[in-house]
This record gives structure tokens, sequence and C-alpha cells, in this order.
């Protein structure tokens, strides 16, 4: 758009040349003229070079991840809410139970904007919109776990929000679930990743 203003300027411009060199007598009117059409096409500029929004990403306070033991049993439910956000007070988190060593967990995470009067179900914008997002699992302080994704987003690619966690030999540390936003996929995990993370919430586990 810009472009045919300025083709539009220039035209007015030598259509005043001529007309300024016979009659001299409408100088005024001619220059007030120009003068509006180099304001319109200062406004046209400036609109297109208004930028974008950023994304704004939605608040999350909560993480529930539900463990089922594959074979039967009672599920183990770990939470971490954070209702301040950024603020000073500390995350509350728990964990109902420990893992069996040997035994393969169906999980399920959940997250939610408790902030909100009922709580905002996060989990299915995360479904709605699976190619922007993806869930991983970290272990450290030598927890003995493995996991793998249960489902994938709309590509194929990894999402996260069910999985497999097999517990291993008798053993305590930490399990983190971090979710990502526009992470690169396929990736290899967190390090190759990329993107913002929405919410990382750290689990102190054991193994008996």
């Amino acid at each position: 758009m810009q472009m045919i203003w300025v083709e539009i300027f220039q035209s007015i411009l030598k259509s005043i040349i001529n007309f300024l060199n016979k009659n001299k007598m409408k100088q005024i009117k001619f220059l007030s003229t120009v003068l509006l059409a180099g304001l319109l096409l200062t406004a046209c500029s400036k609109d297109n070079d208004t930028p974008e929004q950023a994304h704004e990403e939605e608040l999350i306070t909560t993480l529930k991840v539900t463990l089922t033991p594959s074979g039967g049993g009672t599920a183990i439910l770990m939470e971490y809410k954070d209702l301040d956000g950024e603020g000073s007070d500390t995350p509350v988190v728990s964990v109902s139970n420990n893992l069996a060593a040997g035994v393969t967990y169906d999980g399920v995470i959940e997250v939610s904007n408790e902030t909100e009067d009922p709580a905002e179900d996060i989990t299915e914008e995360v479904k709605e919109e699976n190619l922007e997002h993806q869930f991983f699992y970290t272990s450290g302080g030598g927890l003995d776990v493995t996991t793998s994704y249960s489902d994938s987003d709309d590509d194929g690619n990894d999402l996260g929000i069910e999985f497999t966690l097999t517990a291993g030999a008798a053993s305590s540390g930490t399990l983190t679930f971090t979710l990502r936003h526009e992470p690169t996929k396929p990736n290899t995990g967190l390090s190759d990743a990329g993107g913002e993370t929405d919410i990382a919430a750290t689990f102190d586990v054991t193994i008996e």
C-alpha cells in the first residue's frame, strides 16, 4: 500500500509543478493539496509498520500428575501449585506415595489456572494447540526411572500429556515435568527443544 501512495504522491507533484508554471494565482491551494497528500502517505506508512502483538501466554498455577500402575492398584498423585505465580510465596508440592520398584505406571498430566473461578483447564488448550506444545520429563539425583511418550501431536511428534513411567531399582531423587511453548519438533529432549517454558514442576520421589 505504501508503494501505491508514493506513486500517487509523485503524480500529484508533477501535476502541481506543471500547473504552477501556468497559473501562479493558485499556488496556495495546491500547496495545501501537497501537504494533505504527504500527511496521508505518512499515516499509511505508520499503519503498515505497526508490529503484531506478541503472544500472551496463559497463566498456569497448577500441575497435576496421576500415575496409575499398569497392572492395577492405587494411583499415585503428584501436585505442584503456585497460586501467586512469580510472587514470593513458596509453591506447594506434594506426592501421595512412593513408587514401587519394577512397576510400570500410566501417567497423565493436567495443567490449570486456579486463580480463575472455576479453575481454567489449560490442558484442553494444550491439546488444541498441540503443534505448539510439548511436555518433557527429566530425572535427577540418582532416581532410577525411564519414561516414554504415549501420545503425539497432529504431525506425529511427541506431545506428552500421556506417558509411561517405569520405576527401576530402589532409589530417590527428583522428577521434573516441563511444558514448553513452541519447541522445535522433533527433538531429543530439553537440550535441543528451544521454545519458552510455560511451567516446570519438580517433585521429590522415592522408589522402594
